[in-house]
């Protein structure tokens, strides 16, 4: 019987990119610059949270966005329109980014004045969990009309994001969404995530999270990584 090497995929691009990651974090902190990555289903809201986040930030924070998507540059058209310097990536079918794509795109973006990067990561809850793109932080949109037992389909996504935002409250008396139910689901996977509801139609909640980010924004420049 012939002999033949078995490689393990998987584990070998999880293992290498989970180093460009670590090694990516380490440039941005050295840099002073906040990577947040943000992720959800494709209708949650992502671009329109952006851009209400964005106008309430960018007086105070110098911002970048990356548009990840697989065709189009739709989101990226609508981000350029409140001032904020945004790039489009193509990710040629693939349904996530990886930290040697976000480095490409951190590089054709152009970050060296840049307080703040956020990247609309590819609609997805399965794939953009899996792969760690360096980011400083992870933030995760949730939208009411998905219904309340997403924390259960898809458990990896609320575990490694630092903040969830439950969107399209505003919607809630339209929908079966128990919002307390909800949290506690969450909770249960991830003690220590931050929930903020939100409504990204009319604002309700956009200032905790600008809150947020810029705490995180200030702790991620006090400390530089050695």
């Amino acid at each position: 019987m012939s002999e033949f090497k078995i490689l393990e995929i998987k584990q070998a691009v999880f293992e290498k990119n989970d180093r460009q990651a670590d090694q990516l974090r380490i440039d941005l902190k050295n840099e002073g610059i906040f990577l947040l990555n943000l992720m959800s289903s494709p209708g949650s809201g992502k671009t329109t949270t952006l851009t209400r986040t964005i106008n309430l930030l960018k007086n105070e924070l110098k911002i970048g966005v990356m548009e990840a998507d697989i065709d189009s540059d739709v989101d990226a058209i609508t981000i350029a329109k409140t001032g904020a310097k945004v790039i489009q990536l193509h990710t040629g079918g693939m349904c996530h980014l990886d930290a040697g794509m976000t480095k490409q795109g951190l590089a054709g973006l152009g970050v060296n004045e840049l307080d703040l990067v956020i990247l609309e990561n590819v609609g997805n809850l399965v794939c953009p969990a899996e792969f760690d793109t360096g980011s400083s932080k992870n933030a995760m949109i949730l939208s009411v009309p998905e219904g309340d037992d997403k924390p259960l389909k898809y458990p990896l996504m609320f575990q490694i994001c630092d903040v969830l935002l439950i969107n399209k409250i505003d919607v809630l008396s339209v929908f079966d969404f128990d919002i307390e139910l909800c949290k506690a689901r969450v909770l249960k996977l991830n003690p220590n995530i931050k929930i903020i509801p939100i409504s990204a139609r009319t604002g309700e909640g956009i200032p905790e999270f600008c809150d947020w980010v810029k705490e995180e924004v200030k702790n991620w420049k006090g400390v530089s990584h050695e």
